[in-house]
């Protein structure tokens, strides 16, 4: 089903992009979402260029992410992404991506905070930046709490510090690279649920103390500095 206002585009699995398995990663997926909803806003013209001579930009606050199958090298896929709902300064947005016969590979939630950068505070969009984008009927998922609970107990890593290499066009470390280091922490696992909350944007040079906690079939990690200040929780579930 087409929904309104939805946005897509057609690829196919590059050897790049896939693990040892020869399947797409979960990172590789994160990185198709977020390369569609870009896509989106520079065809409408409220892209990367766009956001910076207003210096505004939208800011992830979290992720939920559900894994149906992971399609495998030179699988021919497409992507999909629409705005789903927006009230004040928040923005909800959906994605999916199919495989040729149209069948759901994966399916993801998410909740963006429009912000004025020059004044680091949240900002309500422009209303014709709003009409742009339009308004799509809602995925048929089960919305979790965004909010992820700790275990009992977490473990303290050894820290590392953020590189060029994980820096965006905000000059802040990318989405995905949250996901990415977690998976660091998580033993041999085929990951079909994930939630991400985001606190604080990390940025070049500084030092992430990860903890990691795990409960049941959960695994929890936490992304903070020395201090405390948190950047990222990060919750995987077969």
């Amino acid at each position: 089903m087409q929904r309104n206002n939805e946005y897509s585009f057609e690829s196919r699995i590059r050897f790049s992009e896939i693990d040892h398995k020869k399947k797409l990663t979960l990172p590789g997926i994160i990185n198709y979402f977020q390369d569609c909803t870009t896509f989106q806003s520079e065809v409408l013209g409220l892209g990367v260029d766009y956001l910076s001579k207003y210096q505004r930009a939208w800011v992830l606050s979290a992720w939920q992410v559900e894994i149906l199958r992971y399609p495998q090298i030179m699988e021919e896929i497409s992507v999909h992404t629409w705005a789903s709902g927006f009230r004040k300064m928040l923005g909800e947005r959906n994605f999916c991506m199919k495989d040729r016969e149209g069948n759901i590979l994966a399916q993801a939630n998410s909740l963006w905070v429009y912000m004025d950068l020059a004044k680091e505070r949240p900002i309500k969009p422009a209303e014709e930046e709003l009409a742009l984008y339009g308004v799509g009927e809602p995925l048929d998922m089960v919305q979790m709490d965004r909010k992820i609970p700790l275990p009992k107990e977490m473990e303290t890593k050894k820290p590392f510090a953020v590189r060029r290499y994980h820096i965006d066009t905000n000059e802040h470390m990318n989405n995905c690279q949250y996901v990415q280091m977690a998976l660091e922490f998580v033993e041999e696992m085929e990951v079909r649920h994930l939630r991400a909350e985001y606190k604080n944007s990390a940025v070049y040079g500084d030092v992430i103390v990860p903890r990691v906690g795990k409960e049941e079939e959960r695994t929890v990690v936490e992304l903070g500095d020395e201090t405390g200040k948190l950047y990222a929780v990060v919750e995987v579930r077969p």
